[in-house]
């Protein structure tokens, strides 16, 4: 098993990156709200799992496991139940002073605080194996830690930091880029593997390019990536909703 790359068996995915992803890497999502970035994070963390690897979710946009256990599920065919022993889920809780005690494979925590996201994250590698391809890191909807007046400036730093250094975890962000665009681009400037997601006006058409990959081809053609319409418009409504109520809590920290 070449455990160096991480392949993406989808014939639509091979197109843009026929050699994968070098392991280990920080890679990034980009694009407008609603546009599909974590589904098609799904598709590296389902790989990722499948090599042997352990995932931390950080789905700040989902309100529970649930929601990344049916997204997997639908564009993926993966059963994240199957791969209890190698995946953690951490929960934001802006309500948090700090990080709760893990229950089972499962961290609420204070996420906008730098201090409680370093926190967050040794505990999270303490909880599953570092084997195969490794730890990946899948955040999505990190945008929202941005909504801080007080951590917005240390968060982004963190975050930054994070995507530099990957001795430990490699990682995998989504963030949209529909608000705070001068302030995500910092976040794009430092991954090695930027993927941009997009949706024509009017359309539910979503495509996906890749414009940046370390040490490997990549097409930098413009594919239409094949999501279920479904479970897209679902996880979405459910992401909306929930955003809805995170972002006034963050706001007020």
């Amino acid at each position: 098993m070449d455990v160096k790359h991480l392949k993406i068996q989808a014939n639509w995915f091979r197109i843009l990156l026929p050699e994968g992803i070098l392991i280990p890497s920080s890679t990034l999502i980009t694009g407008p709200g609603g546009s599909g970035k974590p589904l098609i994070g799904n598709f590296f963390a389902a790989e990722w799992l499948r090599q042997g690897g352990s995932v931390v979710f950080m789905s700040l946009q989902y309100p529970d496991y649930s929601f990344v256990k049916s997204g997997m599920l639908a564009t993926s065919d993966l059963d994240i139940d199957d791969y209890n022993d190698q995946t953690v889920f951490i929960e934001l809780d802006a309500g948090l002073d700090s990080i709760h005690k893990p229950e089972g494979l499962h961290i609420r925590a204070n996420l906008v605080k730098p201090d409680i996201w370093d926190e967050a994250l040794t505990q999270a590698a303490e909880m599953v194996p570092d084997e195969g391809p490794g730890i990946l890191v899948f955040g999505s909807a990190l945008n929202l830690l941005l909504f801080s007046p007080t951590y917005e400036s240390a968060i982004l730093e963190k975050m930054i930091a994070t995507l530099k250094d990957t001795s430990i975890f490699s990682y995998l962000f989504s963030v949209s880029n529909s608000v705070k665009a001068n302030v995500i681009a910092k976040i794009e400037a430092v991954v090695d593997n930027l993927l941009m997601m997009r949706r024509e006006k009017g359309s539910k058409e979503l495509t996906v390019r890749v414009l940046r990959a370390m040490g490997v081809q990549f097409s930098d053609a413009e594919i239409k990536a094949p999501l279920p319409q479904e479970t897209l418009s679902e996880l979405k409504e459910i992401a909306d909703a929930s955003r809805k109520r995170v972002i006034p809590l963050i706001s007020k920290l």
